[in-house]
Protein backbone atom coordinates (compact mmCIF):
# COMPACT_ATOMS: atom_id res chain seq x y z
CA UNK A 1 0.00 0.00 0.00
CA UNK A 2 2.67 2.65 0.77
CA UNK A 3 4.97 1.64 -2.19
CA UNK A 4 1.57 2.18 -4.07
CA UNK A 5 0.87 5.29 -2.81
CA UNK A 6 4.98 6.61 -3.23
CA UNK A 7 4.33 5.68 -6.95
CA UNK A 8 0.98 8.09 -6.98
CA UNK A 9 2.75 11.09 -5.24
CA UNK A 10 5.98 10.31 -7.70
CA UNK A 11 3.45 10.66 -10.66
CA UNK A 12 1.52 13.58 -9.08
CA UNK A 13 5.26 15.09 -8.60
CA UNK A 14 6.46 14.29 -12.30
CA UNK A 15 2.96 15.69 -13.83
CA UNK A 16 3.14 18.86 -11.71
CA UNK A 17 6.45 19.41 -13.73
CA UNK A 18 5.12 18.69 -17.06
CA UNK A 19 2.40 21.02 -16.66
CA UNK A 20 4.49 23.83 -14.94
CA UNK A 21 7.01 23.32 -18.15
CA UNK A 22 4.24 23.78 -20.21
CA UNK A 23 2.88 26.90 -19.10
CA UNK A 24 6.40 28.69 -18.77
CA UNK A 25 6.58 27.12 -22.47
CA UNK A 26 3.47 28.79 -23.21
CA UNK A 27 4.41 32.04 -22.36
CA UNK A 28 7.49 32.14 -23.64
CA UNK A 29 5.59 31.61 -26.74
CA UNK A 30 3.38 34.62 -26.42
CA UNK A 31 4.29 36.84 -29.42
CA UNK A 32 4.30 40.78 -28.78
CA UNK A 33 3.24 43.20 -31.19
CA UNK A 34 3.77 46.94 -31.24
CA UNK A 35 1.10 49.23 -33.44
CA UNK A 36 2.15 52.99 -33.13
CA UNK A 37 -0.92 55.48 -32.77
CA UNK A 38 -0.36 58.92 -34.62
CA UNK A 39 -2.82 61.90 -34.66
CA UNK A 40 -5.02 61.43 -38.00
CA UNK A 41 -4.48 57.52 -38.17
CA UNK A 42 -7.10 55.79 -39.86
CA UNK A 43 -9.12 54.21 -36.97
CA UNK A 44 -10.57 51.13 -38.79
CA UNK A 45 -6.67 50.31 -39.89
CA UNK A 46 -5.83 50.72 -36.33
CA UNK A 47 -8.84 48.66 -34.71
CA UNK A 48 -8.80 46.05 -36.48
CA UNK A 49 -5.57 45.42 -36.42
CA UNK A 50 -5.32 45.52 -32.74
CA UNK A 51 -8.46 43.28 -32.42
CA UNK A 52 -7.97 40.49 -34.58
CA UNK A 53 -3.99 40.05 -33.48
CA UNK A 54 -5.50 39.86 -29.82
CA UNK A 55 -8.09 37.36 -30.51
CA UNK A 56 -4.87 35.20 -32.27
CA UNK A 57 -3.28 35.27 -28.31
CA UNK A 58 -1.03 37.79 -29.32
CA UNK A 59 0.40 40.88 -26.73
CA UNK A 60 -0.48 44.08 -28.39
CA UNK A 61 0.65 47.37 -27.15
CA UNK A 62 -0.69 50.54 -28.33
CA UNK A 63 2.00 53.34 -28.12
CA UNK A 64 0.92 57.45 -28.76
CA UNK A 65 3.93 58.40 -31.17
CA UNK A 66 4.05 61.78 -28.77
CA UNK A 67 2.52 60.50 -25.71
CA UNK A 68 -0.03 58.06 -23.99
CA UNK A 69 -2.94 61.26 -24.05
CA UNK A 70 -6.00 60.44 -26.40
CA UNK A 71 -5.30 60.33 -29.89
CA UNK A 72 -8.20 61.60 -32.43
CA UNK A 73 -8.26 59.60 -35.51
CA UNK A 74 -9.00 60.10 -39.34
CA UNK A 75 -12.44 60.11 -38.48
CA UNK A 76 -12.74 61.85 -35.52
CA UNK A 77 -12.72 58.67 -33.50
CA UNK A 78 -10.98 59.35 -30.22
CA UNK A 79 -8.49 55.89 -28.51
CA UNK A 80 -6.15 56.10 -26.17
CA UNK A 81 -2.92 54.14 -26.24
CA UNK A 82 -1.78 51.86 -23.39
CA UNK A 83 1.42 53.76 -23.40
CA UNK A 84 3.74 56.52 -25.10
CA UNK A 85 6.39 55.36 -27.80
CA UNK A 86 9.40 56.23 -25.48
CA UNK A 87 7.97 54.53 -22.58
CA UNK A 88 6.89 50.86 -24.97
CA UNK A 89 10.41 50.90 -25.92
CA UNK A 90 11.56 50.91 -22.91
CA UNK A 91 9.85 47.66 -22.46
CA UNK A 92 12.12 45.31 -24.82
CA UNK A 93 11.48 44.14 -28.34
CA UNK A 94 8.68 43.23 -30.09
CA UNK A 95 7.83 40.58 -33.15
CA UNK A 96 5.93 42.98 -35.25
CA UNK A 97 5.55 47.02 -35.43
CA UNK A 98 2.58 47.80 -36.69
CA UNK A 99 2.13 51.48 -38.77
CA UNK A 100 -2.08 52.44 -39.27
CA UNK A 101 -2.62 54.34 -42.53
CA UNK A 102 -4.07 57.68 -42.24
CA UNK A 103 -2.78 60.67 -44.35
CA UNK A 104 -2.47 62.80 -41.48
CA UNK A 105 -1.14 60.06 -38.95
CA UNK A 106 1.07 58.67 -42.18
CA UNK A 107 2.82 62.19 -42.31
CA UNK A 108 3.27 62.17 -38.43
CA UNK A 109 5.62 58.84 -38.99
CA UNK A 110 7.07 59.92 -41.78
CA UNK A 111 8.45 62.89 -39.94
CA UNK A 112 9.50 60.88 -36.81
CA UNK A 113 13.15 60.49 -35.97
CA UNK A 114 11.98 57.79 -33.18
CA UNK A 115 9.88 55.83 -36.04
CA UNK A 116 12.50 55.81 -38.37
CA UNK A 117 15.23 54.42 -35.76
CA UNK A 118 12.62 52.20 -34.11
CA UNK A 119 12.29 50.67 -37.96
CA UNK A 120 15.65 49.86 -38.66
CA UNK A 121 16.42 48.38 -35.69
CA UNK A 122 13.65 46.15 -35.95
CA UNK A 123 14.43 45.63 -39.70
CA UNK A 124 18.07 44.93 -39.11
CA UNK A 125 17.09 42.64 -36.47
CA UNK A 126 14.86 40.93 -38.68
CA UNK A 127 11.96 41.60 -36.81
CA UNK A 128 8.52 41.74 -38.91
CA UNK A 129 7.03 45.10 -39.63
CA UNK A 130 3.60 45.41 -41.33
CA UNK A 131 2.66 48.99 -42.92
CA UNK A 132 -0.96 49.28 -45.04
CA UNK A 133 -2.53 51.95 -46.90
CA UNK A 134 -0.39 55.65 -46.27
CA UNK A 135 1.88 54.00 -43.86
CA UNK A 136 4.20 52.30 -47.13
CA UNK A 137 5.09 55.44 -47.96
CA UNK A 138 6.83 55.84 -43.78
CA UNK A 139 8.93 52.99 -44.69
CA UNK A 140 10.16 54.63 -47.70
CA UNK A 141 11.01 57.52 -45.81
CA UNK A 142 13.05 55.76 -43.26
CA UNK A 143 14.80 53.65 -45.65
CA UNK A 144 12.79 50.49 -44.64
CA UNK A 145 12.99 47.45 -47.65
CA UNK A 146 14.04 48.69 -50.39
CA UNK A 147 13.53 47.17 -53.31
CA UNK A 148 11.03 44.30 -51.81
CA UNK A 149 7.54 43.54 -53.41
CA UNK A 150 4.80 45.91 -51.39
CA UNK A 151 1.55 47.28 -52.17
CA UNK A 152 -0.05 50.54 -50.45
CA UNK A 153 -2.80 52.36 -51.24
CA UNK A 154 -3.17 53.29 -55.03
CA UNK A 155 -2.80 57.00 -53.94
CA UNK A 156 0.59 56.10 -52.37
CA UNK A 157 1.68 53.90 -55.59
CA UNK A 158 3.68 56.94 -56.96
CA UNK A 159 5.73 57.51 -54.19
CA UNK A 160 6.80 53.89 -54.01
CA UNK A 161 7.01 52.54 -57.49
CA UNK A 162 10.83 53.80 -57.89
CA UNK A 163 11.82 52.18 -54.90
CA UNK A 164 10.46 48.89 -54.92
CA UNK A 165 8.66 46.42 -56.94
CA UNK A 166 4.62 47.48 -56.37
CA UNK A 167 2.06 45.48 -56.69
CA UNK A 168 -0.92 46.19 -57.74
CA UNK A 169 -3.29 43.26 -57.84
CA UNK A 170 -2.83 42.08 -53.92
CA UNK A 171 -4.59 42.92 -51.19
CA UNK A 172 -1.93 41.52 -48.87
CA UNK A 173 1.97 41.75 -50.06
CA UNK A 174 4.74 39.71 -47.76
CA UNK A 175 8.29 39.71 -48.75
CA UNK A 176 10.33 38.69 -46.00
CA UNK A 177 9.85 40.45 -43.09
CA UNK A 178 7.58 42.99 -44.69
CA UNK A 179 4.14 43.25 -44.91
CA UNK A 180 1.82 45.61 -46.33
CA UNK A 181 -1.64 45.79 -47.51
CA UNK A 182 -4.05 48.36 -49.18
CA UNK A 183 -6.76 50.25 -46.85
CA UNK A 184 -9.19 49.95 -44.66
CA UNK A 185 -11.43 47.16 -47.06
CA UNK A 186 -7.97 44.96 -46.62
CA UNK A 187 -7.37 45.34 -42.74
CA UNK A 188 -8.71 42.07 -41.86
CA UNK A 189 -6.66 40.23 -44.43
CA UNK A 190 -3.61 42.48 -43.09
CA UNK A 191 -4.16 41.67 -39.16
CA UNK A 192 -4.99 37.84 -40.21
CA UNK A 193 -1.24 37.54 -42.47
CA UNK A 194 0.81 38.94 -39.29
CA UNK A 195 -1.53 36.81 -36.70
CA UNK A 196 -0.65 33.78 -39.19
CA UNK A 197 3.46 34.63 -39.21
CA UNK A 198 3.59 34.95 -35.73
CA UNK A 199 0.76 32.48 -34.25
CA UNK A 200 0.44 29.83 -37.13
CA UNK A 201 -2.23 29.44 -40.24
CA UNK A 202 -4.41 27.07 -37.82
CA UNK A 203 -4.44 29.89 -35.54
CA UNK A 204 -5.22 32.69 -38.31
CA UNK A 205 -8.19 30.29 -39.65
CA UNK A 206 -9.96 29.62 -36.51
CA UNK A 207 -9.88 33.68 -35.77
CA UNK A 208 -10.99 34.41 -39.47
CA UNK A 209 -13.94 31.65 -38.75
CA UNK A 210 -15.41 33.40 -35.25
CA UNK A 211 -15.56 36.35 -37.09
CA UNK A 212 -17.39 34.83 -39.63
CA UNK A 213 -14.22 35.93 -42.39
CA UNK A 214 -13.28 33.96 -45.36
CA UNK A 215 -9.15 33.84 -44.91
CA UNK A 216 -7.08 32.90 -48.07
CA UNK A 217 -4.01 32.02 -46.06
Amino acid sequence: MLTVVRKSLASLGLQLQLDLLARYKSTQDVKNALIILAPGAEEMEFTISADVLRRGKINVTVAGLNDCEPVKCSRSVVIVPDTSLEQALSHGNYDVVVLPGGLAGNKALMNSPAVGELLRCQDSNGGMIAAICAAPTALAKHGIGKGKSITSHPDMKPQLKDHYCYIDDADVVQDGNIITSRGPGTSFDFALKITEQLSGVKVAQEVAKAMLWTYKS
